[in-house]
């Protein structure tokens, strides 16, 4: 086999002519910065979400029964997401938000919860951070702080009916995002946040995209264009099957055309 011939079938695979690009694992990953919106969106979409964003406005998607909205807006301040939902018989409406530059892994904790069926399992929010080494306080508000210090998340009551979840993560230059959830929230939701803002792996970011921060660890990594696009799809084929199977027994809601993409921070375009 000549050299030519075997360097062909070697990079077959990979896609012919394809650079790596340098990337960053950066941990902990609630410092690592906004990310990718469409880690979030193309999920909903995959998911049988309505999206009804407008080209060059915010993102909104709304679920199939049309109870719970999903919106991320770059245009007002401080900007970021806010996930609402409708009263129903069994649920009080409720409210999240999340600052801009949440990471989209930590939003779709939460996110990817809003498109599953809720587990027989009662809920424990603090469960997942302590299981990773958060510690806990509980005066004055029961709280749980990050193994560095560098992010809390604490259950604030004034009175009765007045009560708040509270998250937010700092730096040396500030803070880098915070989350609210009122009191209505269900739980099994917040329990998805804190297991993916508790969890220890990094996440990736590309270069020029990593904050300053003394409290970042990172490592590099060159990544191909086409294994950055397989995880996407892998995600977007883990939605599309959960969504199939559990519409198995109900009507399948009707597909949606391609919505806009973002970047947190970045402006939109039509794919």
């Amino acid at each position: 086999m000549t050299k030519t011939k075997k360097n062909t079938q070697q990079w077959a695979g990979r896609g012919l002519g394809e650079r790596p690009q340098q990337h960053y694992l950066v941990a902990p990953r609630h410092l690592a910065g906004g990310g990718d919106l469409r880690h979030v969106s193309e999920y909903l979409r995959a998911s049988g979400w309505t999206d009804r964003s407008k080209t060059g406005g915010p993102l909104v998607f709304d679920s199939p029964d049309r109870i719970v909205r999903v919106g991320y807006d770059p245009f007002v301040q401080p900007g970021g997401w806010t996930i609402s939902a409708k009263p129903t018989p069994g649920q009080e409406a409720w409210v999240a938000t999340f600052g801009p530059r949440l990471p989209v892994e930590i939003v779709a904790g939460f996110t990817d919860a809003l498109t599953q069926p809720r587990t027989a399992h009662a809920p424990n929010v603090w469960e997942p951070l302590n299981a990773h080494g958060w510690r806990s306080e509980r005066a004055p508000h029961v709280r749980a702080s990050s193994p560095d210090g560098s992010a809390f998340l604490q259950f604030h009551q004034t009175g009765p009916g007045e009560a708040m979840w509270w998250a937010r993560a700092t730096t040396e230059h500030g803070i880098a995002w915070h989350a609210t959830f009122t009191p209505t929230t269900p739980m099994h939701l917040i329990q998805a946040f804190t297991t993916a803002l508790a969890h220890p792996d990094p996440v990736m970011r590309p270069r020029g995209h990593v904050p300053p921060s003394r409290h970042i660890r990172t490592r590099s990594a060159s990544v191909l264009p086409s294994q950055l696009s397989a995880w996407q799809q892998t995600r977007i084929t883990a939605a599309r099957a959960t969504t199939w199977a559990r519409n198995t027994t109900t009507r399948r809601p009707g597909t949606t055309p391609p919505g806009p993409r973002q970047t947190a921070g970045g402006s939109y375009t039509r794919r």
